[in-house]
């Protein structure tokens, strides 16, 4: 039992190597007595030729990955699930974590490429109520070398390039924040990948002090707004993040981040029947709109088995985008992916962990 919890001690205090950017890994290489231009091989081998093993950095000496592996680790996740949409191709993964934990991934092609939806945390804080990722609250932050891994592991799957990636899956990402400013600049870094940041989505339900800070960081993604009601009032009850940032205050701090980045906002807004599609709804989301340069994306709410929330028909959700384009705001409704593989987050992983399977 002795040597179990030492060894397991010894795993938690691994420096996570593809957590590292190339100059952080030659600090690190460099407290080994290696010099600084490893680090870039190092970053070459876990990021553009997607090394799974310490085995494969052939131009590193055996004494080198001997000691590697004594004082670090390389993040790799194995797939332990996989569903395909046989509507649309699109693939949900689960991920087994090293600590027993599970994450889900989702890859959707688009005429314009393939984009990969992540996980940010296993689990979530938020509650809010249309969603399954939060029914067991929140576990922990995923590290950035877990962020890129959920991408890597699709393209190798999949065989094909990832050109678009959206931050939207299980947890808040501005809730994990320093772990996805480090994974944004591994995921953009010219080394590695590349994946232009204008390429990048990420979705907050509205942490206005975080919002203003990442404004200050002036990066090129696209930050996106789970915004699901017009109103303070109506937004309470559908999100309760929403009574610790009232929605005057996000919104400013969406003005902030857009008068900073010059990068247009996006407001998500899960349609629910008889909650927030009423025509009074759309008037009032076009009057908090009203002369903000952003893009609407309606989204007819996944059904989740624990919510009795409902989605609104076709000619409903129309019927709310027309209204909202008469008085000028730029909308779409998201087509629907996925939706006969337990397309709504966190439900696969929800199954997973009760035992249900779901492949």
């Amino acid at each position: 039992m002795h040597d179990d919890q030492t060894q397991n001690r010894q795993t938690m205090e691994a420096a996570d190597l593809k957590s590292m950017d190339i100059s952080q890994l030659a600090v690190f290489l460099g407290s080994l007595g290696e010099p600084p231009f490893r680090a870039k091989q190092i970053f070459e081998w876990m990021h553009k030729k997607r090394a799974v093993d310490l085995e494969q950095m052939t131009n590193l000496s055996k004494d080198l990955r001997s000691r590697l592996r004594q004082s670090a680790k390389l993040t790799v996740l194995r797939p332990v699930r996989v569903q395909t949409s046989k509507l649309d191709g699109t693939k949900k993964y689960l991920f087994a974590l090293e600590d027993g934990n599970s994450i889900e991934s989702v890859l959707m092609r688009y005429r314009h490429g393939n984009s990969v939806c992540i996980s940010s945390q296993v689990g979530c804080r938020m509650a809010c109520r249309f969603c399954a990722s939060t029914i067991g609250g929140l576990v922990r932050d995923l590290s950035p070398s877990e962020m890129l891994e959920q991408i890597y592991r699709v393209e190798a799957d999949c065989g094909e390039r990832v050109s678009h990636v959206v931050v939207m899956g299980t947890g808040e990402p501005l809730d994990n924040y320093d772990n996805l400013l480090q994974f944004l600049r591994l995921l953009s870094d010219p080394n590695g990948l590349p994946i232009s940041q204008r390429n990048i989505t990420v979705s907050t339900c509205g942490i206005a002090p975080k919002i203003r800070a990442l404004a200050d960081e002036k990066l090129q993604i696209t930050l996106a707004l789970s915004l699901h009601a017009p109103t303070q009032k109506k937004r309470e009850r559908l999100m309760p993040v929403a009574a610790q940032y009232e929605l005057c205050e996000v919104m400013e701090a969406c003005d902030c981040y857009f008068a900073k980045t010059g990068r247009r906002m996006t407001f998500e807004y899960s349609l629910i029947h008889g909650v927030n599609d009423t025509p009074e709804d759309a008037e009032e989301l076009a009057a908090l709109l009203a002369g903000k340069n952003c893009h609407v994306n309606l989204i007819p709410v996944n059904p989740v088995r624990e919510r009795d929330f409902v989605q609104p028909d076709g000619y409903e959700t129309l019927a709310f985008k027309n209204k909202l384009e008469k008085y000028k705001i730029n909308v779409t409704i998201r087509r629907e992916l996925g939706r006969d593989i337990d397309g709504a987050c966190g439900q696969l992983r929800k199954k997973y962990e009760e035992g249900c399977g779901g492949a």
